[in-house]
């Protein structure tokens, strides 16, 4: 009975193959070998599921040297913990880049100051649980309280690529703002000058080159007498731009406090990152990436007027 009881596992989890190392090898060609009624991209796709250990300890490494005496496990029924992403969902990701929706309230990267979960921290996590060596590059950044679209490079070189030639490579990136009052001119740019303040807001000045140079192009969706909706196109990145851009226009982002906002009507930011299309920086095609409008931005038009 004890023996039985012993042995039961393996009749029941056939999923699990053993192998002793008897000559040094790598290990994917050893595993095509052993495994030679599987396909290579099936053998590959074990590997990257974190469903093969080498003396008990999971390897996602193709080229893994192997030496005589060691013990190779293939579970196919086991997953390798993928980490849960809070407050982000992964839009894309390949051998260079990730591009993520964010939602408002996620850091994207921490200040000195901070130690909280930020959305590097948990894509550096999720790249480490296939490839323990990886690392995550910060591109460019939205505002903790901003939601949408944004992207990070998995390489120095290719954070290097797309900032360099960030002008270029961006061919869309616009955003939807709630803001304030009823914006009377359906389309309009402002055009000033951006600095920083010890208290780390940032100013506008009409004057020419007090500061770094900023565009922001806007154009009305929906408006009625207390709210306007807004697609609002970047031309240049600065830090808050639109934010200060919207006060200056005299009509500031829905909560946006900072910024002059009085109304707290959807409990957030009236920020949203809509669109990011840009040229891949190493395959050199054209990859676009559009999330929906947050359902609240849309409440203030959907009442009937009390």
């Amino acid at each position: 009975m004890q023996h039985h009881k012993k042995n039961s596992p393996k009749t029941k989890r056939p999923n699990i193959s053993q192998y002793t190392v008897k000559e040094p090898a790598e290990l994917l060609p050893f595993l095509l070998h052993k495994q030679s009624n599987l396909g290579r991209n099936a053998v590959k796709s074990i590997l990257a599921r974190g469903q093969v250990s080498v003396n008990g300890r999971v390897v996602t490494e193709y080229n893994c040297p192997l030496v005589p005496g060691q013990t190779v496990t293939i579970n196919k029924d086991k997953v390798a913990e993928e980490p849960q992403l809070v407050g982000l969902t992964i839009l894309h990701e390949d051998e260079d880049i990730i591009v993520i929706q964010k939602d408002a309230g996620l850091l994207s990267i921490a200040s000195p100051q901070e130690n909280e979960m930020t959305a590097y921290r948990q894509l550096t996590s999720h790249v480490r649980s296939k490839d323990p060596k990886g690392r995550i590059f910060v591109v460019h950044r939205l505002d903790r309280d901003t939601s949408g679209v944004m992207m990070f490079a998995k390489s120095e070189k290719v954070q290097q690529l797309l900032q360099n030639s960030w002008q270029e490579s961006v061919k869309d990136r616009s955003y939807v703002a709630l803001v304030e009052g009823q914006v009377k001119k359906p389309e309009g740019t402002i055009s000033s000058w951006l600095k920083e303040s010890s208290t780390l807001k940032m100013y506008s000045s009409s004057r020419p080159n007090d500061g770094q140079h900023a565009v922001t192009h806007y154009k009305v969706m929906q408006s009625n007498k207390n709210f306007s909706l807004l697609e609002v196109h970047l031309e240049t990145g600065r830090k808050n731009q639109i934010r200060v851009h919207m006060q200056d226009l005299g009509h500031p982002i829905v909560g946006d406090k900072k910024y002059g906002s009085r109304s707290n009507a959807i409990r957030r930011l009236g920020l949203h990152a809509r669109v990011l299309a840009f040229v891949h920086p190493t395959t050199g095609q054209l990859l676009r990436f559009e999330s929906t409008i947050p359902k609240s931005f849309l409440n203030p038009f959907r009442q009937s007027p009390s």
